[in-house]
């Protein structure tokens, strides 16, 4: 009974270290897309429209390690 109790805190442990890593890198990822493509918004603002779609689609691409990182903490929690 004690290694189950075990076993089970460490999976939080383990689901909560993935979920916090994995949404700072994609929280730093984005934010550093934001702010280059306002920087070249300003620079440019006749380019405004071709940044924002291009800063979209890249901003997407980033969330998907913040997306990866929540599958791998569900997996821990319901799977293993």
């Amino acid at each position: 009974m004690e290694l189950e109790a075990v076993v089970q805190a460490a999976k939080y442990l383990a689901a909560g270290i993935c979920m916090g890593i994995g949404a700072i890198g994609a929280a730093l990822g984005e934010g550093m897309i934001g702010a280059h493509a306002l920087d070249a918004m300003a620079r440019q603002p006749e380019m405004a429209n071709t940044l924002l779609r291009t800063m979209v689609i890249a901003d997407a691409i980033a969330e998907t390690t913040g997306i990866y990182s929540l599958v791998v903490a569900i997996v821990l929690l319901f799977v293993v």
